[in-house]
């Protein structure tokens, strides 16, 4: 396995019946690189993360994580994944939910504290999930992703819902977590998070518009701000 990648699409290609929704994606992700996988509502961000995570049926290409196919029972453990709908038990506390998934995935009761902690919901281990705000739950979801620490972490739409200085906060933890050598992936449909990424996938209608940083968008597109210059990529690519 070459340990200098972590995440290898190539000619990725999904199809829903006569519905093309990602149209030939290659990328190549390496450790420590806090991504953001960028576009607007049904950009095909969603099929790509699942994609990555092994549970999406791929129609032509590959996608292999840490050297394996992806969904490959190797891969176990090794992907911490939080999808847009919550997995969650509601008859279930804080603790007990995030403890049940670490038990599942072979990890201590001490990592699922951890990682609740990481998520700032100490004061909510014993509550239960039902009468969490939505927020809140999604940082309960956020939790279970991080148990362990896995080498790769795919986040769809992480901060949705959630007060600024709270996504600030999950920002500054994402970043920790590259630094430490962690593959970040984190879907959004808000382009002011761009500029908090290493590197930008840009999608539109299934098609990778953009592979770049930050500063390099902005650059490529002579505008001032990420919104501007994701639809001057879009009209670019539109014919």
């Amino acid at each position: 396995m070459d340990s200098t990648v972590a995440v290898v699409t190539h000619d990725l290609a999904v199809r829903r019946g006569r519905t093309r929704i990602l149209h030939g994606i290659d990328v190549a992700l390496v450790p420590g690189e806090l991504v953001g996988l960028l576009g607007p509502s049904g950009s095909g961000k969603t099929t790509l993360i699942r994609s990555i995570v092994g549970a999406q049926r791929i129609t032509r290409g590959s996608a292999t994580v840490l050297g394996q196919p992806a969904g490959s029972r190797p891969l176990r453990g090794r992907i911490g994944y939080m999808a847009q709908s919550s997995a969650i038990y509601d008859d279930l506390t804080v603790q007990q939910n995030v403890r049940y998934f670490a038990r599942v995935r072979g990890s201590s009761r001490a990592d699922a504290d951890a990682a609740i902690s990481a998520v700032d919901l100490d004061a909510f281990r014993g509550a239960l999930v039902s009468r969490l705000s939505g927020g809140q739950r999604n940082r309960v979801s956020l939790a279970i992703a991080l148990v362990g620490r896995p080498p790769i972490l795919v986040l769809d739409e992480p901060t949705v819902g959630l007060d600024p200085l709270l996504r600030r906060d999950l920002w500054a933890l994402f970043r920790s977590l590259a630094d430490d050598g962690t593959t970040v992936v984190v879907s959004s449909h808000v382009m002011d998070e761009a500029r908090r990424c290493d590197r930008l996938l840009l999608l539109h209608d299934g098609r990778l518009i953009a592979d770049t940083t930050p500063d390099g968008l902005l650059a490529e597109t002579a505008t001032s701000d990420h919104d501007a210059a994701f639809l001057a990529l879009v009209e670019r690519n539109t014919p």
